[in-house]
């Protein structure tokens, strides 16, 4: 049940707790990406990270766990978040900063090739 390719791929972020969708879409659609070998990113609003994640079972459900570090508005900063996959294939998720603010997340797969990858 622990299949990465579950959750490979671009993600929407289609809603956050903490900020609306302006602020979200500021620089570029919000998004949430997870690539081969435990790695990714996302980026809403001012803020982009890059992520190192594991594959692991949450309350029965395929979820990912992972750190990540980036930068808000030019400064560093760092977190850790969780999304599980539901069984409608919507990903709920939250994210948390190092010291800082946290917010439940929902993303909806994109469709298509990305560019460039």
């Amino acid at each position: 049940m622990k299949r990465a390719s579950q959750f490979i791929g671009d993600w929407r972020i289609t809603e956050m707790e903490e900020w609306d969708r302006e602020y979200m879409d500021e620089e570029v659609p919000a998004y949430i990406r997870f690539e081969k070998k435990g790695l990714g990113e996302f980026h809403f609003g001012l803020v982009h990270g890059q992520i190192d994640y594991k594959v692991v079972t949450r309350d029965e459900k395929p979820a990912v766990e992972f750190s990540w570090e980036g930068n808000a508005e030019m400064d560093e900063v760092s977190g850790r978040g969780w999304a599980f996959l539901n069984e409608d294939g919507i990903l709920s998720g939250r994210l948390f900063f190092h010291l800082g603010d946290e917010s439940g997340f929902i993303a909806a797969r994109k469709r298509g090739r990305r560019k460039g990858k």
